[in-house]
């Protein structure tokens, strides 16, 4: 990923997971990183990740459903490093889960303002940035829960089929610019989003049962895309989601999960979570 070095990247949910993995990843190949999460004290611990990974790097709080946020990050970046050319938007939560009787229009609405509202604010702030650079790359995180349902999961897989069609209405509008776009989806990753469930090696084993590859997902095999789709590799590449999944979605598999979502509540970003609860930050 030669083609990388010296360019500006913008990260979202950057504090852990997948964000903190991709933002310290892009600064090895000689990105500067400008990165955004709701959690101050992990998204300065990336900060340090990617400055000791020998690019420098800005952390902003971010809240990802604030317009004002991300203008805010995108203007950092074009302030601290002189404009943007890659553009991860990654932060996210389960958002609101349980039967589809139960679910607030508060609680819906809080879902898609993370999940897909903010998809769509960070192509809209970033687009003036990229097209004054000449073009750009644009990824976002989808899921296949945007190509298959999921009970007790309404709010996330509509709004991960959101940032699917989002991703491909952007694309058509911003080829001319030279503005690729393209969006993963994540199979059964292992990040803090899913420890509610219980201890790590515990979930990384039922991770590891649910696709024909036998083990779970990690950080790295998105971030790994990711860099792909940011570089010159891709140069050709716009429009397109790309299931990173170990197989889960290729045909039927014999596994049943043996864990169930949550009845009803509300998943926040990953750090609320606390002995398993369900909290509302």
């Amino acid at each position: 990923m030669n083609d990388l070095k010296g360019k500006v990247a913008v990260v979202t949910g950057s504090a852990s997971g997948i964000g903190r993995e991709t933002a310290v990843r892009l600064a090895a190949a000689g990105v500067h990183v400008v990165h955004g999460d709701l959690n101050r004290s992990g998204g300065e611990e990336t900060s340090a990740l990617c400055d000791a990974a020998g690019r420098q790097s800005a952390f902003l709080t971010t809240d990802v459903s604030r317009e004002t946020d991300i203008a805010a990050l995108v203007g950092l970046a074009a302030d601290r490093f002189g404009g943007v050319d890659i553009l991860f938007n990654n932060a996210g939560s389960g958002g609101v889960v349980g039967p589809i009787e139960t679910i607030t229009v508060e609680d819906w609405d809080r879902t898609q303002n993370i999940l897909l509202r903010s998809v769509f604010l960070g192509i809209k702030h970033v687009v003036p940035a990229m097209r004054a650079r000449g073009g750009g790359a644009i990824i976002s995180s989808a899921s296949i829960a945007a190509h298959r349902g999921y009970a007790g999961l309404h709010g996330y897989c509509a709004a991960k089929a959101g940032v699917v069609n989002l991703t491909r209405s952007a694309a058509v509008e911003l080829g001319p610019s030279r503005i690729r776009v393209n969006c993963i989806c994540p199979g059964s990753v292992l990040t803090p989003m899913h420890h509610i469930r219980g201890d790590a090696e515990a979930l990384e084993r039922e991770l590891a049962s649910h696709q024909p590859i036998g083990r779970a997902g990690y950080p790295g095999d998105i971030a790994e895309a990711v860099l792909y789709f940011a570089s010159d590799a891709a140069a050709w590449v716009t429009g397109v989601s790309l299931d990173v999944d170990g197989g889960r979605l290729s045909g039927v598999w014999t596994h049943t999960p043996s864990s169930k979502p949550p009845e009803r509540g509300f998943l926040g970003p990953s750090f609320t979570y606390a002995s398993g609860d369900l909290m509302r930050p």
